[in-house]
């Protein structure tokens, strides 16, 4: 399924706070358009896999929402959707909070400052969304524990991928937190796609620091 975006107008909206972000650190060099066109990569992933994922009302969560990408975009890109842009820095998430209310979309995105194991652990949060993105986030065993507990049954996790061709996600290891591979879309952006296939067990995501101290995989 094709993603329906008038992507002038969404760069011409989104790109003073890129730029913002930029200013402050939070993103890389280079023009703001190829880092817009990544962006949307995730959200065209999504709605391949899953058109219904682009339906009014469906949730996502940006893991480490960081300087904005790609949760502004994928925000503006699926305009009936809801969002928790999830990031542990509180100059990123006080400058993501600015960033929703000028855009006039903070009546449907939370921001939460916590450690990813900590929200993966609140009931309120856990297995509750319907995708999750992840741009920069960690590796992926760090990213894929504290990821899949977010997701409900059949959601959709999607991870920037680097452009070495490298399988970094075994299915044994992914597994053991109820992921299930779906693809590795391979053109001018990389993204490893899994689906949540099973519940996530109860000691995932373990204590802070320890899924990068004691990666799963």
């Amino acid at each position: 399924m094709a993603l329906n975006v008038n992507v002038e107008l969404l760069t011409e909206l989104v790109t003073p706070s890129l730029d913002q972000s930029r200013a402050f650190g939070f993103l890389g060099p280079g023009p703001i358009a190829p880092h817009i066109a990544h962006a949307l990569g995730f959200v065209e992933a999504l709605v391949f896999f899953r058109p219904g994922l682009s339906d009014p009302g469906k949730s996502f969560v940006d893991l480490g929402a960081g300087g904005g990408l790609p949760g502004l975009v994928a925000a503006l890109a699926l305009p009936q959707s809801n969002w928790l842009y999830l990031d542990v820095n509180v100059r990123r998430t006080e400058f993501l909070t600015a960033c929703v209310e000028t855009l006039g979309i903070a009546d449907r995105i939370e921001i939460r400052c916590e450690r990813a194991e900590l929200t993966g652990q609140n009931p309120h949060y856990r297995e509750r969304f319907d995708g999750l993105l992840a741009r920069g986030f960690a590796g992926p065993p760090v990213t894929a524990e504290c990821g899949a507990p977010l997701l409900l049954l059949g959601g959709l996790f999607v991870v920037s991928e680097p452009p070495e061709q490298v399988d970094r996600w075994p299915e044994d290891g992914i597994s053991q937190v109820g992921l299930r591979r779906v693809s590795s879309l391979n053109d001018i952006h990389r993204f490893f796609v899994a689906e949540k296939a099973a519940a996530t067990p109860l000691n995932f995501p373990r204590r802070v620091g320890i899924p990068e101290k004691r990666p799963l995989f």
